[in-house]
């Protein structure tokens, strides 16, 4: 069967603040040493899988230029501009109509564009093997990682070790993100995998749960489908687009649904979630130091330092992520990574937009 791909590349990246931006954000900035951008490396990585015509990118028309300056094979009319954010389910709903357009059925593999994945042949194996389960029926396949750490910030599957197709294990439930007691449960059980949010399905297998579990919104792509080619699919995409339910995928459609199956993935991958995250993309120095850029370090230990054109001198530190930009700095403990989602409500809250 035809594979095709839905890369879902919309996001702004704010906890990556100040380097990633509202103008640029971090699914196209490179965080790797190999100097490429995040999305050409989950472009890449999928090539010998999915013809690259197959391709699909759903993103905003604020980012439709980046999108092409980075993947100039790609066809233009792969760029799928959504005219407002909805979540995961009408982005995947959108791409699924496309391709239906396209092609009488296909697989879809779905993925995020702002992963890292270290063992790409790994990663491979386990998206065909993922494809062949799709493929066998309407099954709704999702990648689940192997967890290694009691990890508190993703949502969980759990899964039956004692019924299994090809690869697979049967789906039990999808879990929300726990506290550290759970989370240390759920890894010493040894059935739960992180939820990665990467997924393979018929194009016709996940349009039919749209239509069984999102019906309002199955009538709106329906629409958007009738439309595409003729002058009026911009003016309907917009039309329909605003008025769909924001709700991932998760939500609307595998917590509901049956015959789903995850594969547990083993290929070194990681979700760049945050400035902490990029400390386990390099290696560190003697004192534990993640130093990038003009930066030096003395007697200071356990920090994040990402430098730019001046100097960074720090001395007598410990536990610091330290960020220079042009027009911004930032400087927080570690522990309080995730209040700079806060430092990005109070720019929006002063009007300070050039920061954003």
């Amino acid at each position: 069967m035809k594979k095709t791909a839905l890369i879902m590349a919309g996001g702004q990246g704010e906890r990556f603040w100040p380097r990633s931006r509202k103008a640029l954000p971090k699914q196209f900035l490179s965080l790797t040493e190999d100097d490429k951008t995040m999305i050409q490396l989950t472009v890449e990585r999928i090539l010998p899988i999915v013809d690259m015509e197959d391709i699909y990118i759903a993103t905003n028309e604020s980012y439709k230029a980046l999108v092409k300056e980075q993947l100039p094979l790609l066809p233009e009319e792969n760029i799928l501009c959504e005219p407002v954010g909805r979540n995961t389910a009408p982005c995947i709903g959108l791409g699924a109509t496309c391709v239906s357009a396209k092609y009488e059925d296909a697989l879809m593999i779905v993925l995020p564009s702002d992963h890292v994945i270290k063992y790409t042949d790994i990663f491979r194996e386990t998206l065909e093997a993922a494809c062949e389960v799709a493929e066998q029926g309407d099954n709704l396949v999702t990648m689940g990682i192997t967890p290694n750490y009691p990890e508190t910030g993703y949502g969980y599957i759990k899964f039956y070790t004692d019924q299994v197709l090809g690869q697979a294990n049967l789906v039990q439930e999808f879990v929300e993100k726990p506290d550290l007691q759970t989370a240390k449960a759920y890894l010493d059980s040894g059935d739960y995998l992180w939820n990665s949010g990467m997924f393979v399905w018929k194009v016709s297998t996940i349009l039919n749960c749209m239509q069984e579990f999102l019906p309002d919104t199955y009538a709106g792509l329906m629409r958007i489908k009738d439309s595409l080619g003729t002058n009026a699919f911009t003016q309907v995409l917009k039309d329909e687009f605003v008025q769909f339910t924001s709700v991932s995928i998760d939500y609307g459609i595998l917590e509901k649904a049956d015959h789903i199956y995850t594969l547990p993935g083993k290929f070194g991958w990681d979700d760049v979630g945050s400035w902490l995250a990029v400390k386990r993309l390099h290696e560190t120095d003697e004192d534990d130091n993640l130093l990038l850029g003009n930066v030096i370090a003395i007697d200071s230990q356990a920090c994040i330092v990402k430098g730019n054109k001046r100097l960074i001198a720090m001395a007598g530190i410990k536990d610091l992520i330290v960020v220079d930009e042009e027009d911004a700095i930032l400087i927080c403990h570690k522990d309080s990574a995730g209040q700079i989602k806060d430092i990005i409500k109070t720019l929006k809250d002063k009007e300070m937009n050039q920061y954003l």
